[in-house]
């Protein structure tokens, strides 16, 4: 079996540090550890700037320095990202190259003077042609994605095949929605069990890590297990796709929990972009007001902080949580008025925090928005909660 294994390592820059701290200790460090024990191991992961700034804060310089030595012995790669996970097809070209850029930053500060990722992550897997030239310009090389991006269509995809898109000219791999959308390492473990491969099957998966203890409870250690495995192979992305020809492919505008339904009618960000739902509507409204208004006043004294307060507000945890879809997979549904709240609260901050340089109607006009999303939000949750 031949494992391409990709973990994405993100908490928002704005959540409590104790969810960060139950995150790092169930799942982050169970990772980091297994590859330690286990040297032939590989995987590739996206570690978030703001993740970093939080460890730092947090104290977590240990840890770091277990990372820094697992890329030098390429265990692991990094992949690049926007620093504070935006969706990025949702939100200006400037504002998606200053959130990359600043990831680069803190990625070099952290780990190495020169380190400059090969592949690059797109929150949410979240994918466009736009945004796909813009990562190329940046001196990416390739992007992983869900299989669905291939076509609009699941199980379309030759997991051996490496694949270039015809837009950007980035090499694309394509991680398996069927492998990804369950345990990995329990699921893997049935198969080499039940010795049901008769030659060697690739097979690509990306998830969260939290999925490795954290959301996921796994007593019998399957994880463990499987890296044990004497008939396992494992490798980076980049190690995995070095000097293979490329299919040249026109992708679709996706995410990686886009469905076939979505795709067809033209929804490719529906999670956080729905023309259906109030609450993200006036989220956009107010996120857009507060991009345009600081991009205005650069020259204000608190022009720093009210970037600090934008980034977070933009990042996708704002509108996603403001979905209220029901995934049915080791989570509940996407609804949780206190994280819309927070990143509303980011949104209104950043305008709160400019000096004298925002109008007095500008920021009137926020505050009002603001008012109208918290009374969306508290509306719709005591609505829901009332019917149950």
């Amino acid at each position: 079996m031949f494992w391409i294994n990709f973990l994405h390592l993100y908490q928002p820059a704005s959540i409590d540090g104790h969810v960060i701290k139950e995150a790092t200790e169930l799942s982050y460090l169970r990772i980091i550890r297994a590859l330690e024990e286990h040297p032939k191991i590989k995987f590739t992961l996206n570690i978030t700037g703001c993740l970093f700034l939080r460890w730092e804060e947090l104290k977590y310089f240990d840890l770091i320095k277990r990372i820094k030595k697992l890329i030098k012995n390429k265990q692991i790669e990094l992949t690049g990202t926007a620093a504070y996970h935006p969706l990025l097809p949702l939100i200006s070209k400037q504002e998606i190259i200053q959130q990359i850029k600043e990831n680069e930053a803190i990625l070099k500060k952290y780990l190495y003077k020169n380190f400059k990722p090969k592949g690059f992550f797109m929150p949410e897997m979240a994918y466009s042609p736009e945004v796909a030239k813009i990562i190329k310009e940046l001196g990416y090389q390739w992007l992983i994605l869900d299989e669905i991006a291939y076509n609009g269509k699941l199980n379309q995809v030759d997991f051996n095949k490496i694949y270039q898109d015809q837009n950007s000219g980035l090499k694309i791999v394509f991680r398996s929605r069927e492998s990804s959308k369950c345990y990995v390492p329990e699921a893997l473990n049935k198969i080499i069990q039940k010795q049901t491969l008769d030659k060697e099957k690739i097979f690509i998966t990306a998830t969260d890590s939290e999925l490795y203890g954290l959301r996921h409870n796994d007593p019998t250690a399957e994880f463990e297990k499987l890296i044990k495995c004497q008939n396992l192979k494992t490798a980076t992305i980049s190690e995995f796709i070095a000097n293979k020809k490329t299919q040249k492919v026109q992708l679709i505008a996706c995410n990686w929990e886009s469905t076939e339904k979505e795709l067809k009618q033209n929804k490719p960000y529906a999670l956080w972009f729905n023309k259906k739902n109030a609450i993200q509507l006036k989220l956009w409204e107010l996120a857009e007001l507060a991009c345009k208004t600081i991009k205005k006043y650069k020259t204000d004294n608190n022009y720093a902080w009210a970037r600090w307060h934008l980034v977070r507000g933009l990042a996708s945890c704002t509108f996603w949580w403001a979905s209220a879809n029901d995934f049915c997979l080791f989570d509940s549904i996407s609804w949780s008025p206190d994280e819309i709240e927070r990143g509303a609260n980011e949104l209104i901050r950043s305008i709160r925090t400019l000096d004298h340089s925002a109008t007095r109607q500008t920021k009137i006009k926020a505050e009002k928005l603001y008012i109208k999303i918290k009374q969306l939000i508290w509306n719709k949750h005591w609505t829901y909660y009332w019917k149950k």
